[in-house]
């Protein structure tokens, strides 16, 4: 396992998101999500989609944009398999909650698929409250809804 100490948060840009493409399994495994990395919000929202840089790479990212009713959406959040179990995932998280915050955000949003278990526990484990949503992605298409309301300081 790698620490994250000698990571540093940034925003991303679009050579990033070329990079983790390029070592998509890295990050998701078998599970093929490339048509989710949308270079548009890169181009639209930098300053909220993140990547934990280091010598050896992206380690992490995290795209994710702020809405016009003030809600902080996380659209996508990997680390890479050699980085895990080391809080990038919360340092992430936390960046894009303070980016979410300077730009007016009352709120945070993500969804996951009901069976992805990591993704629900990672959550829960930030203070999310989760709920299955019928039909959220579509008919006979369930996801797995969180939210948590920004109050106080930023979760780390």
């Amino acid at each position: 396992m790698i620490g994250v100490m000698d990571v540093e948060t940034t925003p991303a840009g679009t050579a990033d998101l070329h990079l983790v493409l390029a070592e998509h399994s890295r990050y998701w495994g078998e599970r093929d999500l490339r048509s989710l990395h949308l270079f548009a919000l890169v181009h639209e929202f930098g300053s909220t989609c993140l990547v934990a840089r280091a010598d050896d790479g992206i380690r992490g990212y995290l795209l994710g944009f702020v809405t016009p009713t003030g809600t902080g959406y996380v659209h996508l959040i990997a680390t890479r398999e050699d980085a895990r179990g080391a809080g990038l995932g919360r340092r992430l998280h936390a960046a894009f909650e303070q980016a979410a915050r300077d730009q007016g955000a009352r709120r945070l949003k993500a969804i996951t698929s009901v069976g992805n278990a990591g993704s629900i526990a990672f959550h829960r484990s930030l203070g999310f409250t989760a709920r299955i949503v019928d039909d959220y992605n579509g008919p006979g298409r369930p996801m797995v809804v969180f939210e948590r309301p920004l109050t106080g300081r930023v979760c780390q």
